[in-house]
């Protein structure tokens, strides 16, 4: 991102690690779940880069609210929204059954509300995870990109995982933007992309 000029990008759509070491059941991990070293580091960056005015949307961990919440103040995010993402089944159980995630909505500056307000809780079907230990699916993330991204903008996704806000940006005409780490993960996005780009041109 530090090659990236100032104001730059229209809105970040991203899920960082949620600093939970997490596993899945078939035994993936996510890289740099185990630290927030790259946290508030990440964060300065997005602020940067992301235009005046202009919206971001990060998944987090529940349980490490306090970590996030101070890494996105410091950049000097304001937290103007809270999102609830339900699922239809649980991810995991011990006192309570894991059925929804979370994002919190950040500004930059002053923001012009939505045309459409979109509900703050949406429904996530379940993808399976069959690309990435945490795939999100697209269903889920195209009414973020409809209502905080201007028609021909820019979608900036600092961890992109398996691309699928890069997918949900590029099926609603926005550019995009996408950054990953894990080649294998770079490599998945890159096809999905390719894949959905190919299945437009043929309809």
């Amino acid at each position: 991102m530090r090659a990236l000029p100032r104001n730059a990008v229209d809105f970040i759509l991203t899920d960082p690690p949620y600093l939970v070491n997490y596993q899945g059941r078939d035994g993936r991990k996510v890289r740099n779940d185990d630290n927030a070293r790259w946290l508030r580091p990440a964060f300065n960056q997005m602020h940067r880069v992301l235009k005046w005015g202009g919206f971001a949307v990060s998944f987090y961990g529940w349980n490490r609210i306090d970590l996030f919440a101070d890494a996105w103040k410091a950049a000097g995010f304001r937290m103007v929204g809270h999102i609830v993402f339900r699922k239809s089944y649980s991810s995991s159980f011990r006192f309570l059954r894991y059925e929804h995630e979370s994002a919190y909505l950040l500004a930059k500056g002053n923001v012009t509300p939505p045309a459409k307000p979109i509900p703050d809780v949406i429904d996530m079907p379940y993808s399976g995870n069959k690309l990435h230990p945490t795939q999100k699916p697209v269903a889920a993330l195209l009414p973020l990109v409809e209502a905080f991204c201007p028609a021909g903008g820019l979608v900036l996704d600092p961890f992109t995982g398996s691309g699928s806000s890069l997918v949900a940006a590029q099926h609603l005409g926005r550019d995009w933007l996408g950054m990953e780490l894990d080649a294998d993960h770079a490599a998945t996005a890159n096809r999905r992309l390719a894949w959905h780009a190919a299945k437009k041109i043929a309809a």
